[in-house]
């Protein structure tokens, strides 16, 4: 399959029936550019680093996440809303898939943490987490719960500007129908699908993090990102299904 720069804005079909459901709202995707070799070595086998104009790409993505429900069943009770913070890098494989590859998801809610650990093994902490909203800005903090590794926190002020953002760089960032994972010995590829993200332009205020560091990118909080987007202001979020996982060759 040969790769192209561009990527489509609007999620292909689901390859199977979906398994999984879930609001995000509230987005922001800070993204520094790095070196591929520095990406390479956190990368499931099977894969290898996606890069744009040559360089690969390190995320810090925050977001509320709601309405989480193993289909068809409804929403798991007692789950409601709740904050994730994920530090994320991005590969291919042999088959022309392009995704997501987690390198660790902070959650303030321990059943979603347990299922998703089990069911895909993604790399997901309990943590202290909350969102706060100042006017139109955003403000993310969160802090580890002992046993989910060390105290790592973050703390993340971003302010959603009006220009509307879809060019080739924010596709390739934001566009990603699917994650890669290793899982029980195998690389796996699952596929989820949503509405076109709604994108604006957004600045950062203020930036205190030792996730990306404690992710293997020492350095990168040191410097401002070179890509700020965020949903628009009071956007309602995007509903998103994932698909249930399939093996990487």
């Amino acid at each position: 399959v040969r790769l192209t720069r561009t990527m489509d804005a609007t999620a292909p079909a689901l390859p199977g029936r979906a398994v999984l459901q879930q609001r995000w709202s509230g987005a922001c995707f800070l993204h520094w550019r790095v070196d591929p070799a520095r990406v390479e070595p956190h990368l499931p086998p099977g894969t290898e680093p996606d890069l744009f104009d040559g360089s690969a790409w390190v995320g810090l993505i925050p977001f509320v996440l709601s309405e989480f429900r193993f289909l068809p069943l409804r929403p798991v009770p007692f789950v409601g809303r709740f904050v994730e913070i994920n530090v994320r890098t991005y590969a291919k494989d042999a088959d022309g898939r392009r995704g997501v590859v987690f390198q660790t998801l902070e959650a303030e809610h321990l059943l979603p943490v347990l299922g998703a650990r089990a069911v895909f093994g993604l790399p997901y902490r309990w943590a202290k987490a909350a969102m706060r909203t100042d006017g139109d800005a955003l403000e993310y903090a969160s802090r580890r719960h002992p046993g989910f590794g060390d105290r790592t926190r973050t703390r993340i002020r971003v302010v959603p500007g009006t220009e509307v953002v879809d060019d080739d760089l924010s596709r390739f960032l934001t566009a990603r129908w699917g994650f890669h994972e290793r899982h029980l010995g195998r690389t796996i590829w699952a596929a989820n699908e949503h509405e076109p993200w709604p994108l604006v332009r957004a600045e950062v205020e203020r930036l205190d993090d030792g996730l990306l560091a404690d992710a293997g990118f020492p350095g990168l909080a040191d410097r401002a990102p070179d890509s700020v987007l965020a949903m628009p202001a009071r956007h309602p979020g995007v509903i998103t299904r994932f698909s249930s996982a399939r093996r990487v060759r």
